[in-house]
């Protein structure tokens, strides 16, 4: 049975957000992400976890000065002091909250930097040391350049060639199936490609990132091929609702938990 997580930056957003986990858990949801949730106490976010008996799946280390454009500090030669100074906040609300996995954002940067690609070989290599005594997976995703144009990681086959060559136990691919189509196409060939790489998978529809049932992609299509290849992770809901998230949840009723 495959496991869905509710993304709380994105879905509920009807209700504050401490008041998110609460819908997420009536919804029928065990996991939730969370983007970067850095400006909420980490020990109220655990409160909630425990008090709806949620899990938190995933987070994404702080990403730097996100309104100054800022999208992640990974790959970005003269920023290590702001990749360690993020990784370490971001650790200490994975110790609190007992989160799995954390994505590590590369950042914008021409793709093409070897300096970049060095910068960010050793950024991940870091985190993989601070990770091996957490049980901790850390993770790296492609993302497409329609949406965060020039982001240094948007290829993957690239992604995948890094998480080989480094070749930490604990590092590995977060496959974004939204992404994937708008890079490459072609889902469920990368699935297959990819699947001894993967331990984190995200969806939601081309073109609008709305719901899985709205849009081009046939997720229930996609969700046979994760079944098959007997994907043991989760499965994030990295959407915008088109209307209200709870009166689009039709799509997830086969998979409710109960």
């Amino acid at each position: 049975m495959l496991r869905f997580a509710a993304n709380l930056t994105m879905m509920f957003n009807e209700f504050d957000f401490l008041d998110r986990f609460e819908q997420a858990a009536s919804a029928g949801f065990k996991g939730v992400e969370m983007l970067f949730p850095y400006d909420v106490p980490a020990t109220d976010i655990a409160r909630k976890l425990e008090e709806h008996n949620l899990e938190s799946v995933i987070l994404n280390l702080p990403p730097g000065d996100f309104e100054a454009g800022d999208r992640g500090t990974g790959a970005l030669p003269g920023r290590e002091d702001d990749f360690e100074e993020a990784l370490d906040l971001a650790l200490s609300y994975v110790d609190t909250l007992g989160t799995r996995t954390l994505h590590v954002m590369a950042g914008i940067i021409d793709s093409n930097n070897e300096s970049a690609m060095a910068t960010f070989e050793s950024s991940l290599n870091k985190a993989c040391d601070k990770a091996d005594s957490r049980d901790l997976t850390i993770l790296v995703e492609p993302i497409n350049q329609r949406g965060m144009p020039g982001y240094f990681l948007s290829d993957f086959s690239v992604a995948a060639d890094l998480v080989k060559r480094i070749d930490r136990k604990n590092l590995r691919l977060q496959f974004d199936v939204y992404h994937r189509q708008i890079i490459h196409g072609d889902i469920v060939m990368g699935l297959r490609e990819c699947a001894p790489l993967i331990s984190h998978v995200q969806i939601a529809n081309v073109p609008d990132r709305h719901e899985p049932s709205e849009g081009e992609i046939n997720y229930d299509f996609v969700f046979r091929e994760l079944e098959n290849l007997d994907y043991q992770g989760w499965i994030g809901c990295e959407y915008f609702p088109k209307a209200g998230t709870i009166d689009g949840l039709e799509w997830f009723a086969p998979w409710r938990a109960t």
